[in-house]
């Protein structure tokens, strides 16, 4: 099985006037997605960033340095920082 990483970027999520969420990410400029609710965006933040690590893979290019990846063992504690509204 091929490793599996998790990435820690800062996202920014606006709310639209017609409802929703556009999301960027202040470190990965070119990701940018949108959602109708917070978990839809955030799923499309996944679909959105496994397009541009495949993309940076396929030119060549390196990420950005400031994004840190962090190798999942999910047979361990991992930490995760998220919003969750209660």
């Amino acid at each position: 099985m091929a490793e599996k990483f998790i990435y820690k970027l800062p996202l920014v999520f606006e709310p639209q006037p017609e409802g929703g969420y556009t999301v960027i990410c202040p470190v990965l400029p070119e990701l940018i997605t949108e959602g109708d609710t917070i978990a839809e965006a955030m799923v499309n933040v996944e679909d959105a960033l496994i397009a541009i690590l495949e993309a940076h893979e396929d030119l060549g290019r390196p990420l950005p340095p400031v994004l840190e990846s962090v190798a999942l063992d999910i047979r361990t504690p991992f930490w995760i920082e998220t919003a969750v509204m209660a």
